[in-house]
């Protein structure tokens, strides 16, 4: 398990963050806090939110590691499982990554689908520990995702470990903002 100094900006002193399995649907609410402060999601959103992870949960090879503090509050968390073009996501991003010629990534891909750090231990390192362990892990030779097309530290956090751009401006329904698919070959790169 990966363990690394950091601190936050609202804590005074230094966490040790522990990356390792975690029991995502025994903590699945405490999950969906972190993810409702990092995402700025409301209780409605997060009341869906809370089924579709616990679904996901039962496809297979579907895992989820977490950051825990000393305390064994979380921190952040990430999750995911190999690609199957008949999951929801797949059947959303496929026509916008088949047009830029990128379809096949859809095959023999894991795909993180959610990574999310709360903002007191953003930017000290806990995602790019959480991303790089869970995909070490994977059987698949690549890893795919989506994210806010914008230029944003979590879009600079996937381009740095060698994510790059496959699809952009891809339009989930009911989502406000467009969504830019990315890709990258695994092992990630180390920087």
């Amino acid at each position: 398990m990966p363990r690394f100094p950091g601190h936050g900006r609202h804590h005074s002193r230094p966490h040790d963050v522990v990356v390792g399995p975690l029991d995502l649907a025994a903590r699945v609410d405490e999950a969906l806090a972190v993810q409702a402060v990092a995402f700025g999601l409301g209780a409605d959103e997060v009341a869906v939110r809370r089924q579709i992870v616990l679904r996901h949960l039962t496809y297979p090879g579907a895992r989820a590691l977490g950051a825990t503090t000393p305390d064994g509050r979380l921190a952040g968390f990430v999750y995911g499982m190999p690609n199957d073009r008949t999951h929801w996501w797949s059947t959303v991003v496929e026509p916008y990554l088949r047009r830029q010629g990128h379809d096949g990534w859809l095959d023999d891909t894991f795909v993180i689908t959610e990574l999310h750090v709360h903002p007191s231990f953003q930017n000290i390192g806990v995602g790019r520990a959480l991303i790089t362990a869970i995909t070490d892990s994977a059987a698949e030779p690549r890893s795919i995702l989506s994210a806010i097309d914008t230029d944003s530290p979590a879009r600079g956090l996937y381009h740095s470990l060698g994510y790059e751009d496959l699809a952009r401006q891809v339009l989930f329904p009911s989502a406000p903002k467009p969504y830019a698919v990315m890709g990258a070959p695994l092992p990630l790169r180390r920087r």
